[in-house]
């Protein structure tokens, strides 16, 4: 099929295409909610999209039809044709040496070959492990995907690739006294094994709950605080990556729009991005458009160095590839993340406790808003403690932090050697995509809300 596609490709005048195609895709998804087994599938699924680029107009289609590639290419290059007709832009794609490769992206033990009945008792007995009398509602997820599929373009790359990833996910709610009190955990990867830490990753979200229902809220204003690897991870991919995104920058649509060279952090600030961190759950070797995923320094001791590129972003500002032009399933490409986090630093987490003489320890992440454009944010976390003397002493609930990107970022001074990365799912534009966000524990100065 390969051979003929690329035959089919040669026959058009268009400036570019890509074509992109799954041959055999393979999914599972369990639901346990309140007792209830709410969804139990599998099933397979196999498609084809194809991309066309007629001068400065694109042309897509798709289709779950392997055999209708002529006429799905067909019908790209006439909307592209059209669409060029009322461009009012220039497109054009940085340019990039043909591909032609084959990899597999599987773990030690492929989710694909366990047998779904042992996923099921695993979700149960997750399920069972979240439970107590003040636990009012748990619920468990677990989802996997196994895709084999197949770049090619008009410039010559022909990249084959297998893929497999799985995620578990737990949540449970407590109410004490009329107060309500959250926590979730999740597990995800390549390797299947990762799973069996469902227990202990079960014990301490019940674990987490039951302590907060007797917590005090979190004391508001600017304190000093230190963020663990999850809420400084989350902070670094939705307020600093979504802002490198190049899209956002032509956009107008970003706090990092015209600042390339200029400082926008501490020294201590290094952030990167970084698709090829083994086992991470942001893992790729080619992004959708067939580059190579790279490291990319966004933020290096401060200084703002790049923003995230697709082709044709790269091409329209003439900066290097980054390799995040990335889609969910048969999509367009879009700029985005894969695995967002700043740099670890020489402190360890004792050191910097102990030199945090009054604060808060913030931990975990329950979600939160950012602006890009304003470079404003607001996130909420599980849980916080008391910093007081050096040392960690009262639990406190309901803490959330919020302020100006720029600022905060210029206010941190500490960050620890650690490096944990979370796994979870970016939504942008209907997509959603697997990264991973985190780094060490990170000190800066910021408004509790």
């Amino acid at each position: 099929m390969i051979d003929k596609i690329v035959k089919e490709i040669e026959k058009y005048d268009a400036s570019y295409i890509d074509v992109r195609y799954v041959i055999r895709g393979k999914s599972s998804s369990i639901v346990l909610k309140d007792g209830k087994l709410e969804e139990i599938s599998s099933g397979y699924s196999k498609g084809i999209a194809v991309r066309v680029l007629y001068k400065n107009g694109w042309g897509f289609a798709k289709s779950y039809n392997l055999e209708s590639y002529k006429e799905l290419i067909e019908k790209a290059y006439r909307i592209a044709k059209i669409s060029n007709e009322y461009s009012t832009k220039e497109v054009r794609l940085k340019e990039y040496k043909a591909v032609k490769d084959s990899y597999k992206v599987v773990g030690k033990v492929d989710p694909n070959s366990i047998d779904i009945s042992e996923k099921i008792e695993i979700v149960k007995d997750c399920y069972e492990t979240l439970l107590n009398e003040k636990i009012k509602s748990a619920s468990v997820s677990y989802t996997d995907g196994f895709s084999k599929g197949v770049f090619i373009n008009s410039e010559g790359s022909v990249i084959e690739s297998e893929k497999s990833l799985f995620i578990l996910t737990m949540n449970c709610v407590g109410r004490e006294n009329g107060n309500l009190q959250y926590s979730g955990e999740r597990i995800g990867g390549f390797n299947f094994e990762k799973i069996y830490d469902y227990k202990k990753k079960a014990t301490e979200c019940k674990e987490r709950v039951l302590r907060l229902l007797k917590a005090k809220p979190c004391p508001k204003g600017e304190f000093l605080v230190v963020l663990d690897p999850e809420l400084a991870g989350v902070f670094i991919h939705e307020a600093v990556g979504h802002a490198s995104e190049a899209d956002l920058v032509l956009q107008n649509d970003s706090v990092f729009k015209d600042k390339l060279g200029e400082e926008v952090g501490s020294d201590y600030v290094t952030i990167i991005d970084n698709p090829n961190i083994e086992e991470s759950f942001g893992f790729y070797k080619y992004d959708s458009e067939g580059v190579k995923g790279e490291e990319t320094v966004i933020i290096e001791k401060g200084v703002l160095k790049s923003y995230l590129h697709s082709r044709e972003t790269a091409g329209r500002m003439d900066m290097e590839l980054t390799g995040n032009g990335r889609s969910e399933g048969l999509n367009k490409p879009l700029v985005r993340m894969s695995n967002t986090y700043i740099k670890p630093g020489d402190w360890t987490f004792e050191e910097l406790i102990e030199d945090t003489k009054n604060g808060i320890y913030m931990v975990g992440s329950r979600g939160g808003q950012v602006d890009t454009g304003k470079g404003v944010f607001q996130f909420s976390a599980v849980e916080a403690f008391k910093i007081e003397n050096g040392e960690i002493t009262e639990n406190y609930r309901d803490a959330g932090i919020s302020g100006e990107i720029l600022s905060i970022l210029k206010k941190i001074d500490a960050v620890t050697k650690d490096f944990k990365l979370s796994v979870g799912y970016c939504g942008k534009n209907g997509q959603s995509v697997p990264v991973g966000d985190g780094g060490g524990y990170v000190r800066t100065r910021i408004t509790i809300s």
